[in-house]
């Protein structure tokens, strides 16, 4: 039999990548509001190889149903092999700067629902003793910088929690694959001047699977930005404090 591959967050540009590439002989089940309007992404996985696609409704704010969902999820497919979580929201600096409202929802979305998700996902998947969470943060939360602090502080929660809970997960069969994308060239960014060492959706999910089946737990993407991040998170505050998004 095939993989059951979850997505949270079925539109997501590489979520969606990411699964297209394990939908050879598995069952995809894309998790996602308004989840009846995916049929395009439906057909993108068909056309990949995918047994079967499954659409199920999910609302990452709203915490309280995440449980439901992913047992819903279990009890019609067995288990579940590859979680990608991959919902998130880029937000509007300038805005969140005076809206405070506007600050929470980023944060929400990209730090407080993953932390209710994910904790949800390690109770079942050490019942199962087996299975993977891919966790997509960001070199934004390496080093937090002025020109977007909002999503990059979330951001940095959200590598500091998903790195304790890839530890707190070892030995129990499950694993945890932290991806760390830098600037992504796709349609949350689109009208915005691409930072360097930008990469594609594509580029992403290429290094996240490569990642998967090697048994890795964390990949940069590109590389390169391992590195350089080494060498930034010592730069001057002034400095840092001009650097562009």
């Amino acid at each position: 039999m095939g993989e059951t591959v979850l997505v949270l967050g079925g539109r997501s540009e590489i979520g969606l990548e990411v699964a297209r590439r394990l939908a050879p002989g598995s069952t995809v089940v894309l998790a996602a509001r308004r989840s009846a309007d995916l049929d395009a992404e439906e057909k993108t996985l068909r056309e990949a190889g995918a047994a079967e696609v499954d659409r199920v409704e999910f609302d990452a704010d709203d915490l309280g149903s995440h449980r439901a969902v992913l047992l819903d999820v279990v009890r019609r497919h067995r288990r579940l092999d590859v979680v990608v979580v991959a919902f998130g929201l880029l937000g509007d600096q300038v805005r969140a700067e005076r809206d405070p409202d506007h600050a929470v929802q980023i944060v929400h979305t990209d730090y407080v629902a993953h932390v209710a998700v994910l904790t949800q996902l390690a109770a079942v998947m050490r019942t199962q003793g087996c299975g993977t969470i891919v966790v997509f943060s960001s070199v934004a939360g390496v080093r937090v910088r002025r020109a977007n602090y909002v999503y990059g502080s979330a951001k940095a929660g959200l590598d500091g929690f998903t790195s304790g809970l890839a530890d707190a997960m070892h030995g129990s069969g499950a694993r945890v694959l932290l991806v760390r994308p830098g600037f992504v060239i796709g349609r949350m960014t689109d009208g915005m001047t691409p930072a360097p060492f930008s990469s594609t959706p594509d580029q992403v999910a290429d290094a996240t699977v490569r990642a998967l089946r090697s048994g890795r737990g964390e990949v940069w993407v590109p590389a390169v930005l391992r590195p350089v991040f080494a060498v930034l998170r010592h730069a001057p505050r002034a400095l840092w404090r001009r650097m562009p998004r």
